[in-house]
């Protein structure tokens, strides 16, 4: 099969949907399949081209057996609406006219939070005649709106009708959890068209790592309890809270908090470390993907932390999956919703309210002292790490548009 696919997030990004989209494409590409991503280059979060990549009009390059074509856009830091609707038109332009210099596919796949990504997708798909589906990444505008970047008015709704045209208009749809799943239902969305193929983790990536222990003694973690954030330091993480949370903590010298990544709100939260001295909090930047796992290694507790939104309780963070896939025990400071419901049904570690800076020191005070406690969570989410396997899923995904034909 021939697949043909659009996103915007694309490695060497290491966000949720970059990394998404290339392990699931990894294996249809080894499985015998024709894979073609359209993307642009590597820019996210910071708008900023990473070493090695210039802007240019087109680039095709070979990652892992997947073809992938890269093309101009208007670059912007993953923050303001104008700058990055710019962002989403251009790749959109030009994004569909490369794809109309491909080969032909027997599918057409796009990924949103992005909507002009699915715009570009529905359109190729017109074009050719060929089955389009939309996989889910997050609600929007919805999720825009939470982080309060959209106000309610006549953009919003306008994105709202063009976001319910593209569920309409595709052959198939597949979301990332049931939450999104009913959410498109309640909105008269046909059932009959939406799968659920949740986020996971690449096991090989994840499984058998050991602590590096060169690694924590450059950084001064040797003998250090570590709470570790690894991802996107944005809007809708609402991360100030856990710098409220490690001040509580400021006294406790064996406590670290080591965030890892980038992102619209990063400059704000290093300003706010150092404005209060807070010597217990450490930033490492980005990192490149395959340096993660050994990163991960160095924690203690895997950190996810969700802003207080509804709309953010219908997410599930792929930090969840990589720390499962690490054996490691999750604090997970979210609304209460699906990825609650899979911390706390598996026991695979602890949830606490959103924004609540006493509970999240006093958990994390209570978990760090309470070595019983840490061992049964690490078992038990390394035992869950293959039910979430990013191979089950793209045999999943694979037979989903294998039934679009």
């Amino acid at each position: 099969m021939r697949i043909l696919f659009f996103t915007e997030n694309f490695p060497p990004e290491t966000n949720a949907a970059a990394t998404r989209v290339f392990e699931r494409a990894v294996y249809w590409a080894r499985w015998g399949h024709e894979v073609t991503i359209i993307t642009c280059f590597p820019n996210f979060p910071d708008g900023k081209i990473f070493l090695g990549y210039k802007n240019d009009w087109y680039k095709k390059e070979m990652i892992d057996g997947i073809n992938v074509v890269r093309v101009k856009t208007y670059i912007a830091p993953n923050k303001g609406v104008f700058k990055r609707s710019l962002d989403f038109a251009s790749f959109f332009i030009t994004g569909l006219i490369a794809s109309l210099c491909q080969s032909r596919p027997d599918i057409v796949v796009a990924t949103s939070p992005q909507p002009f990504s699915a715009v570009a997708g529905w359109v190729f798909g017109r074009i050719t005649k060929k089955p389009f589906i939309f996989e889910l990444g997050d609600l929007w505008p919805r999720s825009i709106y939470a982080v309060g970047v959209l106000k309610q008015g006549l953009l919003f709704s306008i994105m709202e009708r063009l976001e319910l045209f593209l569920y309409r208009q595709s052959t198939c749809i597949v979301a990332l959890t049931q939450a999104f799943k009913v959410n498109l239902v309640e909105r008269r969305i046909p059932e009959s068209k939406i799968h659920v193929v949740i986020n996971g983790v690449d096991l090989p990536r994840y499984q058998n790592i050991n602590k590096n222990s060169q690694l924590a003694s450059k950084l001064g973690l040797s003998k250090k309890f570590i709470v570790g954030y690894i991802g996107t330091l944005g809007m809708a993480h609402n991360l100030e809270n856990v710098l409220h949370a490690a001040s509580l903590m400021i006294d406790n010298k064996d406590i670290v908090f080591l965030f890892v990544g980038s992102g619209a709100d990063k400059e704000n939260l290093e300003n706010i470390a150092k404005k209060e001295n807070l010597k217990n909090v450490i930033f490492l930047g980005r990192k490149p993907k395959e340096n993660i796992p050994e990163i991960w290694s160095l924690c203690n507790i895997a950190l996810v932390h969700l802003k207080n939104e509804s709309a953010f309780s219908e997410v599930l963070p792929s930090k969840i999956f990589e720390a499962m896939g690490m054996g490691l025990p999750i604090l997970l400071a979210a609304p209460k919703g699906e990825a609650s419901n899979i911390v706390e049904t598996n026991k695979c570690g602890e949830w606490v309210p959103s924004g609540d800076p006493k509970i999240l020191s006093a958990t994390i005070k209570s978990l760090s002292t309470d070595t019983q406690r840490l061992e049964k969570y690490s078992r038990i989410s390394k035992k869950l790490a293959p039910s979430f396997s990013r191979e089950e899923q793209a045999k999943k995904f694979l037979s989903v548009m294998e039934s679009c034909f």
